[in-house]
């Protein structure tokens, strides 16, 4: 069941793709912190979120 709406949906794509440019642009090791956008990107493309579940939050208007 979907549990992520279109304005989070979008935010979470939107901080996605911009923690992602850090993995482009941040030398060393420093890049690895770009990686924190994987878990952003993969639940506004899927539109399921696992801590909204266990909060029991529905940003989706149809379920």
């Amino acid at each position: 069941m979907k549990n992520v709406g279109g304005a989070d949906r979008v935010i979470r794509i939107i901080v996605g793709i911009a923690l992602l440019s850090l993995f482009i642009f941040l030398p060393g090791y420093w890049k690895l912190t770009g990686l924190i956008a994987l878990p952003f990107l993969i639940t506004g493309l899927m539109q399921k979120c696992g801590m909204n579940k266990l909060l029991g939050r529905n940003t989706c208007r149809i379920s």
